[in-house]
Parts: structure tokens; C-alpha cells; sequence
């Protein structure tokens, strides 16, 4: 079945523009609600959300879908992602709803649906949601409408459980930690758990108004958490995007490193301490072939998968793997959480630097990247550039050119009309050249 809405994380796209509307939102909650209303027990959804302004009008409108078909809605607020899986999990809810655009400007909103397990809805789950969704919405007896509570303890749960996710008795005591939290979900979670476990805590990001989420700020822009660890002398930068399930690093230095060195270090430290499933890290076709290549060089594995951090947690699940995420920061520790965990993250490289004692710019240069060139090239809507026989032949001819000295990973975003175009190769030159003449082809699709 071809899927109209949901692409590869939920439903997004422009807040008010089809299909984030409120009115999709209205018979996403019914449809969504008749899935998972199954069995004679009494039903709940949670619904948590990130600070866009958007949010109040998609969160009133899941909770109307949802109570009209007899499910109880139990209202979160503004939490990381993560702590939905957590809590859909641990309040024994039919379903987790997740209302965020993660690191996209306030302008955009999406939905994120996760079920009972704390895991995301496989493929076959959501076309069957996007099915009902054509159908009569199947409304309840008014004796069995749905009611809507707001509960205030769900923060808390969740930075209880970031905190028992180090070994026990660590403490983060004579740490300077500069946290950026892009001005979005975590925004209170976060700091306090640092500052909790003992460290000084400088916030950037922690002042959302509805419409500052991911500006200048988070994951998607460390410029200012990179210049405030260099100014306030902090042993470490954690950088968050507006929905904290991805986390950058940065080091003492002021350095950025991104999610395959954050990767590496973790799945050595794992493994040398027999914790690593299989000896296996399972990760994106996005990460960089030096890290591929440095864990085979350690005796370990490298699984890759589709972009998006959903494939990698299927792939963990039906493997057994523990481990996993995406250059882009979603790092998934099954032991821990259901999906991607960008404080929880955070913590576990501060672990590290406290039981090794070593400082944050030895622990985050791991292997040696190859040189990688990433492009986004925005097509006509309703064009299908990779499909064309001249955009075919292009990469064909440059797959020829790298000849075994890089590889090139092309691909139609799923949430917007773009090509994204990366490639690596240990010739710097070669690889610019072979990009070019690709993203010139696809360009003329424009």
C-alpha cells in the first residue's frame, strides 16, 4: 500500500498546510484509536509534545480523535521524545503520541506514534492506521466517550530514569557542562538531571516562546554551545535538537563530534567490558566508511540499514543487537531506552570521562573520518529525478569513478521533495568532482 502521510519518522510537514492540520489530526486520533482499541480493558494514549506553538492546536485535536472513539488521553506536555516510549511503556498505555517536527524550524510539526512496547510503529502498523483513516471513524457511545487528563509527575518519571541509566554512586561533581537544549523539549528535563548528579550546569536554549525551537540554537546549529564551551571553560558540550532524541558532542576544545565517533567509543567501551550483543553496532548507510572500517580493524561488526532511526531499531530487535544510531546523533541503547536518547546519551559519554578520566577530546576522536560530502538538492514537487535515465546514468559513472576507493548513498528524503546526495572517498578531489556532476543532473529537475 502506498503511504499518503507517514514517512520515515510519522507524519510531518508545514503546521496548518495538508497534512498537519487539525483536522488530519482529528481522524488520525479516531483512526489511530480504533487500531489499538482492542480487548475489553480500559484504553489510554499519551500524548507529549515539544514547545512549537502549532502543538496546543495538534494536541487538542489528537485528544478530540482519540476521546471520541473511547480512548482516555492522559496529556504529558513538553518532554523529550524519548520519555514517550518510556511512559507508554511503563503506564501500560495502548499508544504513545509524540507531537514534534524534531530538529525542523517552528513552522513545521509532525506526529510520532509509538506503541505499548515504548517502540515505534513498524511500517505495517501505520499504512494500516492510514487505511482506516478513508473509513467511517467508528465513533463511541456517549456513555463511552473518552476523557482527557493532564498529568504533571511524567517530567519527573522520566529524569528519574535518565539518572539510574549511569552505574550507581557515579557523580558528575567538578564537571563544567555547557547543554544546549535547541529551546525545545528538554529544556527543563535535561539541566536539572546534570545539575542533579552534580554538575555546574551552563544552559543555552532553555527559553522557548512557540517559536524559537532550533533557532540558532541545538543540534542542527552548535555555534553558540561550541563559542560558550570555549568561553565558560567547560569540560564538555551537549547539544540537543528540539525534541532531545539526538545529541552532538563537544569537546573541551570547542570541537564538534558527531554521532559515528560518539558510536565508536561506545560500542569499544562495550564490548571490552562483554557488553556488546554480538560484538555488532548497527547502524545507517550515512555512517562514515572510516568507522566501518576502524570497528572491523577491533574485531567487530558494522550492520547497516536504511536512514532513519526506526530502521535501526528493527534491525537491533530482529538481531538482538543493543547498540545503534545514526551519524546525525540518534544513538538507541536498547538496554536503556526504546529509541533514540539524546540526554540519556549524553550521560553515558560522562560516564566515560569520569571512570577513565580522561578529557572529552580524547574520548570523541576515536577513528579517523574519510573525507564525506553531503547535498540536498530540492526538486519540482510532482518531478521523479531519480528515476530519470540521465540522473541513473550519472551515478552509475560515478559509482565507476570511486572504484572502490568510496561509495556514494543517494536517496529521496521522506519528508521533503529533496534528493540527498553523500558520498566519501579518500580522494578529496575525486569526490567533489563525482558529487558535482550528480548534483548537477538532479538540479536540472529543479
Amino acid at each position: 500500500m502506498a503511504r499518503q502521510f507517514f514517512g520515515t519518522d510519522g507524519i510531518r510537514g508545514r503546521a496548518n498546510d495538508h497534512p498537519m492540520t487539525a483536522d488530519l489530526a482529528l481522524r488520525l486520533g479516531q483512526a489511530a484509536g480504533r487500531y489499538f482499541r482492542t480487548g475489553d480493558h480500559g484504553h489510554r494514549v499519551l500524548i507529549g509534545k515539544d514547545t512549537r506553538r502549532s502543538g496546543y492546536m495538534l494536541e487538542n485535536a489528537l485528544t478530540a480523535g482519540f476521546t471520541s472513539v473511547g480512548m482516555d488521553v492522559f496529556l504529558v506536555g513538553p518532554v523529550p521524545t524519548p520519555a514517550i516510549g518510556l511512559l507508554a511503556r511503563s503506564m501500560r498505555a495502548d499508544l504513545g503520541v509524540m507531537i514534534s517536527a524534531s530538529h525542523n524550524p517552528y513552522e513545521d510539526n509532525g506526529i510520532k506514534f509509538f506503541g505499548p512496547d515504548g517502540f515505534k510503529l513498524s511500517d505495517a502498523a501505520e499504512e494500516a492506521i492510514e487505511a482506516a483513516m478513508a473509513e467511517a471513524p467508528g465513533l463511541a457511545e456517549p456513555s463511552e466517550i473518552g476523557k482527557a487528563t493532564r498529568i504533571d509527575d511524567g517530567r519527573g518519571r522520566y529524569m528519574e530514569y535518565a539518572k539510574t541509566t549511569v552505574p550507581r554512586g557515579l557523580r558528575l561533581d567538578g564537571l563544567k557542562i555547557v547543554v544546549d537544549c535547541a529551546n525545545g523539549a528538554a529544556y527543563r528535563t535535561a539541566p536539572e538531571v546534570l545539575w542533579e548528579l552534580g554538575a555546574e550546569v551552563v544552559k543555552i536554549g532553555v527559553n522557548p516562546n512557540g517559536y524559537n525551537i532550533n533557532k540558532d540554537c541545538g543540534s542542527t546549529r552548535p555555534q553558540a554551545a561550541m563559542e560558550a564551551v570555549c568561553a565558560h571553560g567547560a569540560d564538555l558540550g551537549i547539544c540537543l535538537d528540539g525534541d532531545a532524541d539526538r545529541v552532538l558532542i563537544i569537546d573541551e576544545n570547542g570541537t564538534l563530534a558527531d554521532g559515528d565517533q560518539f558510536m565508536a567509543l561506545i560500542a569499544e567501551r562495550w564490548a571490552a567490558a562483554g557488553q556488546l550483543a554480538q560484538n555488532t553496532l548497527v547502524a545507517t548507510v550515512m555512517s562514515n566508511l572510516g568507522l566501518e572500517r576502524h570497528l572491523s580493524g577491533k574485531g567487530l561488526r558494522l550492520l547497516r540499514t536504511a536512514v532513519g532511526d526506526r530502521y535501526v531499531v528493527e534491525a537491533m530487535r530482529r538481531g538482538g543487537y543493543n547498540l545503534g544510531g545514526e551519524q546525525s546523533g540518534h544513538i538507541v541503547m536498547t538496554d536503556h531506552v526504546t529509541t533514540g536518547d539524546g540526554l540519556i546519551a549524553g550521560l553515558q559519554f560522562l560516564a566515560a570521562m569520569v571512570e577513565t578520566g580522561r578529557p572529552a577530546s580524547e574520548l570523541a576522536r576515536v577513528f579517523t573520518a574519510y573525507p564525506q560530502v553531503l547535498t540536498n538538492v530540492r526538486y519540482h514537487k510532482g518531478a521523479a529525478p531519480l528515476e530519470a535515465a540521465s540522473v541513473q546514468a550519472a551515478i552509475k559513472a560515478g559509482e565507476a569513478r570511486l572504484n572502490g576507493c568510496g561509495r556514494l548513498v543517494i536517496r529521496k528524503s521522506g519528508t521533503e521533495p529533496l534528493v540527498r546526495i553523500m558520498g566519501e572517498c579518500e580522494d578529496p578531489a575525486l569526490l567533489d568532482s563525482v558529487i558535482g556532476e550528480i548534483e548537477a543532473e538532479v538540479m536540472r529537475f529543479a
